[in-house]
């Protein structure tokens, strides 16, 4: 686009209309762009040249998502997070936690799920799409929202919370570990642990 930038136009168009699917077509390839994109406000990125029929699966993938007709699981409460499938929120004490699209389905599967390791493969398939060609590195990316979200949500309260954990199980996936009785995230990934934390 030669007069204005394609990640500055998603970040207005996710700001006025938070369900719009937002599919960056692109021929940047470093994570850094990936990144910058999905941070944009965008539900996925695909990277040039690509084949017509992998870009109409992902769009009727994501399509599917944004107007499926399955049943909508009630709300699940972790501690003093509470993840609403219906209203598509997230609340830390009452408070909104804003989360992108993907960042939201992540922690809501990983939330119906409790203390359960989840693949990656899973998290791919039922977050993205069982066709999905691209790296599983938009996965961790991705996950590194709700991680963030949670932690600035938490320091930003007034009194200590109880925090539900994401531990990344190196080489299978992610685990939603029970509630923590702190008001930051623990972050269990040092000195050389298999696991990580937020």
């Amino acid at each position: 686009m030669p007069d204005t930038d394609g990640l500055d136009i998603a970040r207005t168009l996710r700001t006025r209309f938070s369900d719009l699917l937002i599919l960056i077509l692109t021929a940047r390839t470093d994570d850094i762009d990936i990144v910058a994109g999905l941070d944009a406000g965008a539900d996925d990125y695909l990277v040039k040249p690509f084949s017509l029929t992998v870009l109409l699966a992902r769009l009727r993938a994501h399509l599917r998502r944004h107007t499926g007709s399955s049943p909508v699981p009630g709300p699940i409460r972790l501690g003093d997070l509470v993840i609403d499938p219906a209203a598509r929120r997230c609340t830390l004490q009452d408070t909104e936690v804003l989360l992108r699209p993907k960042e939201f389905d992540l922690l809501a599967l990983l939330g119906r799920h409790p203390g359960e390791a989840v693949s990656r493969e899973t998290l791919m398939a039922d977050v993205w799409d069982e066709t999905w060609f691209g790296s599983t590195k938009t996965l961790d990316v991705t996950m590194a929202g709700p991680r963030r979200r949670l932690a600035q949500a938490a320091d930003a309260l007034t009194r200590p919370c109880r925090l539900p954990r994401i531990t990344t199980l190196r080489g299978h996936g992610y685990r939603l570990e029970g509630a923590v009785g702190t008001s930051r995230p623990i972050d269990g990934g040092q000195g050389g642990d298999s696991r990580s934390a937020w």
